[in-house]
C-alpha cells in the first residue's frame, strides 16, 4: 500500500512540477496544436503547446521506479532497500512507452507538416503491430495464459496467433479510443484518471486476495506491481489535468493519448479483465462506437447518423459549452467505472461464497 502511495505522490509531483517548463519550451519551439477546421469555436486553441503526454509518460516511469525503493523492511526496521520490478509492471510500462513512441512520431509529423494530419496509417498500424507482437511474446513468456477473459480467466487457452491478434485489437483499439476522446480540454485526462483509479483498486484487491485470484489472475505475483503502475498513471493524469483543464495551457497529443490507451489495454490483459474494461472504460468505447457507426452509415448508406463525430463535437454544434460537455462526460466515465467495479466485486463475492 505504501509503495502505491509513493508511486502516486512522486508521479503527481513530478508531472505538476515539469509541466510549466515544458509549456514554455514547447511554446518557444512552436510545437503547437493544429486545429481541425471542421470543428467550430476551437480557433483559440491553435498554437497551444502539445505533446505534453511526454511529461505524463516520464512521470509514470519515475513514480513507478521510485516506488520500488522501500524505506522499511519487516523484521529489519527502517532502511532503504530495492524491490525488484516484476514482469507485470514492466509489461505495462512497455505497452505505454511503445504506444507513446508511435504517438510521438505521429505528433512530430503533424508539427513538421504544419497541418492536422499525422503519421501514415500504414506506418502507424505497423508500429502498433510490432508493439502488440512484442507484448504478446513477453506476456506468454512471463507465464500469462493466452486467453480471452471477462473478470477472471475461463481456463481455456487460445492459440498463440489468436492471442497475438487479440492483443493487437486491444492495444490499438484503446490507443485510438483514448485518442478520439482527447478532443476537449481535460476530457481524456480526467476520464483516464477515473479509469486508472479504478484499476488501482482492482489490482490491489487482487493482491490482497491472492488465494482467490491465484488461479485466475494472469500474473498473480505481479498484481501489486501493476497496482503501482496504475497508481502512477492515475496521479500523472491528474497532474496533467491541472494544466489541461479549460482553458488548456497544454495538450497531451497522440504521445499521451496513445500511451494511456496502450497502458489501459495492457493492465486489462494482465489482470484477465479484458472484456470488463469495455465497461470500466465505457466512455472511451462509446465515443469510438459513434465514430465507427458514423463511418459505416456514410459509406454504406451515404448518410450521417450524428452531426459530427467524435460525439462530443456533435454536442458542441448543438450549442453546449465545452466545460458542460466535459463535466457530463466525466460523469458518464465515473458511472461506467462504478458499474465495472461493482461487477468485479460481485464476481468475487459470489464465487468466494460470500453474500452481496
Amino acid at each position: 500500500m505504501i509503495s502505491m502511495l509513493i508511486a502516486a505522490a512522486v508521479s503527481f509531483v513530478f508531472t505538476v512540477s515539469l509541466l510549466p517548463p515544458a509549456i514554455r519550451q514547447l511554446g518557444k519551439r512552436d510545437i503547437g496544436q493544429f486545429i481541425n477546421q471542421d470543428v467550430e469555436g476551437h480557433d483559440h486553441k491553435h498554437g497551444t503547446p502539445t505533446m505534453g503526454g511526454i511529461v505524463i509518460v516520464l512521470g509514470v516511469i519515475v513514480g513507478y521506479f521510485v516506488s520500488h525503493i522501500s524505506p522499511f523492511t519487516a523484521g529489519e526496521g527502517f532502511g532503504l532497500s530495492w524491490l525488484n520490478p516484476t514482469s507485470g509492471g514492466l509489461l505495462v510500462l512497455f505497452a505505454m512507452v511503445g504506444m507513446a513512441v508511435i504517438g510521438l512520431l505521429d505528433d512530430y509529423s503533424k508539427v513538421r507538416a504544419e497541418r492536422n494530419l499525422g503519421l501514415n496509417k500504414r506506418w502507424k498500424f505497423g508500429g502498433q503491430l510490432l508493439i502488440a507482437g512484442l507484448f504478446a511474446w513477453g506476456a506468454v513468456g512471463a507465464g500469462v495464459e493466452p486467453s480471452i477473459s471477462v473478470v477472471r480467466s475461463f481456463g481455456m487457452a487460445v492459440p498463440p496467433i489468436l492471442f497475438a491478434l487479440w492483443v493487437l485489437f486491444m492495444l490499438s483499439g484503446f490507443a485510438n479510443a483514448v485518442n478520439l476522446t482527447d478532443g476537449l480540454d481535460g476530457l481524456a485526462a480526467g476520464s483516464s484518471a477515473l479509469v486508472f483509479g479504478a484499476y488501482t483498486i482492482i489490482t490491489y484487491w487482487i493482491f490482497r486476495n491472492a488465494d482467490f485470484y491465484g488461479t485466475f489472475m494472469a500474473l498473480d505475483l505481479s498484481a501489486v506491481d501493476i497496482a503501482r503502475v496504475s497508481a502512477a498513471i492515475f496521479a500523472a493524469a491528474l497532474g496533467f489535468l491541472w494544466y489541461n483543464a479549460a482553458p488548456a495551457q497544454i495538450f497531451m497529443g497522440d504521445v499521451g493519448s496513445q500511451g494511456l490507451g496502450g497502458a489501459l489495454a495492457a493492465v486489462a490483459l494482465l489482470t484477465n479483465t479484458a472484456l470488463l474494461v469495455l465497461i470500466i472504460g465505457g466512455l472511451f468505447v462509446w465515443i469510438t462506437a459513434t465514430v465507427i457507426l458514423q463511418v459505416f452509415a456514410y459509406r454504406v448508406f451515404g448518410r450521417r447518423i450524428f452531426k459530427m463525430t467524435p460525439i462530443h463535437h456533435a454536442f458542441e454544434l448543438r450549442g453546449w459549452p465545452e466545460t458542460l460537455i466535459v463535466i457530463r462526460f466525466w460523469i458518464i466515465a465515473a458511472l461506467s467505472v462504478a458499474v465495472g467495479i461493482g461487477l468485479f466485486y460481485a464476481d468475487f463475492v459470489i464465487h468466494s461464497g460470500g453474500v452481496l
